[in-house]
């Protein structure tokens, strides 16, 4: 299970902490990412309406085979980052999840855009994943799924997590992360905008998009400026708002 990127909690006390700090209600829909042997998975499905929790290590499911017959649980056998989340009934409205390090920050962001009725993240993931997510503008940090993240989530870390709670024990720390839906997913627009901006971080933020749209450093540099942003501005410089005014501006060019 290692090789798939997963570590299972060991401590009742902590996984008692995690559904506490998720602060479901009788009528949440939740998603687990990453059901491991279960452990979390029944906590939850004691909380919550229902759980869709998703495995996809086949050597998992006689443990898991117990909670598959409760009548509130969904087991879905699957590759998080290709399932449909769209297709999940009820539709999800929290993500409570030991998150699979390999694919942390890919899932949340999958999740942000693609399930619009979560309304709360109560994940644990690796500490530098943590920090990135919550990063403030200016700071080494920051980058491309700070600002996509903070452009529709409040991001706050509840508590770290000493490596010794887990099996196998990790070599990195881990950390509670809560993320508070505050508006919807950035559209394509900025998000490619992000992406591109953050590409080549010792160069300014016009010229990281110039080397994906030729064309754009003037552009590019005139919004900025519009903006009372310096031309020459890295992308670290702005903060998500920043960044959605940006991608606006550019709408507006030829």
């Amino acid at each position: 299970m290692v090789k798939l990127g997963q570590n299972f909690l060991a401590d009742p006390n902590l996984l008692d902490a995690i559904v506490r700090d998720a602060e479901l209600t009788p009528g949440d829909v939740v998603l687990e990412v990453g059901a491991g042997e279960g452990v979390l998975t029944g906590r939850l499905a004691e909380a919550a309406a229902h759980v869709h929790s998703v495995e996809i290590d086949r050597n998992l499911e006689a443990a898991l085979a117990g909670l598959a017959a409760k009548p509130n649980v969904s087991f879905h056998r699957a590759d998080a980052m290709k399932l449909d989340f769209r297709a999940l009934d009820p539709e999800p409205t929290a993500v409570v999840a030991n998150l699979p390090y390999s694919v942390a920050t890919p899932v949340i962001l999958r999740t942000i855009e693609l399930l619009p009725a979560v309304r709360s993240w109560t994940v644990m993931v690796q500490r530098e994943i943590a920090d990135r997510l919550r990063a403030a503008p200016g700071g080494r940090e920051y980058g491309a799924p700070s600002v996509l993240v903070q452009l529709a989530c409040e991001v706050e870390l509840l508590r770290t997590v000493d490596p010794a709670v887990f099996r196998p024990r990790p070599r990195v720390e881990s950390a509670i992360l809560r993320l508070r839906r505050t508006g919807p997913a950035a559209g394509g627009a900025v998000r490619d905008l992000v992406r591109a901006a953050f590409a080549h971080r010792r160069k300014s933020l016009a010229r990281s998009l110039e080397h994906a749209r030729p064309g754009s450093l003037g552009p590019a540099r005139e919004a900025l400026g519009a903006l009372g942003l310096a031309e020459d501005a890295r992308a670290e410089a702005l903060s998500p708002a920043e960044f959605a005014a940006l991608s606006a501006k550019l709408q507006l060019e030829p």
